[in-house]
């Protein structure tokens, strides 16, 4: 039996669902999953039990697309797997529905353009990364320790009445970062 089945969140205590609940029930949701939680939380529960509930031939229906993806690249992968399971979606406020072949297109749309700006932010992280190579400069954290330090950590470890805390609170590193320029020696 084909249903439609509604997910409704917010993401913070002082936001309501009343309004999500209403148009999910007047839109002929027969269960509406609700959720407050982050957008940004990976943890959404309730999203996670609405989706094992989606059979094929079911649609899933939200108020908004904002309130299923926590970016647009989430969104197109939530949406992407829907259609793979048989599973139709629908976003009231967008009137977008991938039932039809206008909205399977308009969805692809909006995947083609998250996929564009992926590659822009790849080509932009290379190219800066490049430019500071030819400047000189490599990628990481700056050490905390120089040649002559680690030497002179050494020179003082040899000493059995000098403790390795002593040294390294001296230097202003952590034990652990002192064991990683010296060794445990």
């Amino acid at each position: 039996m084909n249903q439609r089945i509604g997910y409704a969140g917010v993401s913070t205590d002082d936001q309501h669902l009343d309004l999500q609940r209403d148009a999910l029930k007047k839109s002929g949701c027969s269960i509406i999953y609700e959720e407050k939680a982050s957008g940004k939380s990976a943890n959404r529960v309730e999203l996670g039990n609405c989706l094992k509930a989606l059979r094929a031939g079911d649609t899933l229906v939200v108020w908004r697309l904002d309130r299923l993806g926590r970016s647009l690249q989430d969104l197109v992968k939530i949406v992407t797997d829907l259609e793979r399971a048989g599973v139709g979606f629908e976003s009231l406020i967008e009137k977008i529905e991938t039932t039809s072949a206008t909205g399977k297109l308009t969805f692809h749309v909006f995947a083609a353009l998250s996929e564009f700006e992926r590659n822009l932010i790849r080509e932009r992280t290379q190219a800066g990364l490049a430019a500071a190579r030819a400047r000189g400069r490599s990628g990481g954290r700056k050490p905390k320790l120089d040649a002559k330090q680690i030497r002179e950590i050494k020179t003082l470890l040899k000493d059995p009445s000098i403790a390795v805390s002593t040294v390294a609170k001296r230097y202003g590193i952590s034990r652990t970062t002192l064991y990683k320029y010296v060794g445990a020696a």
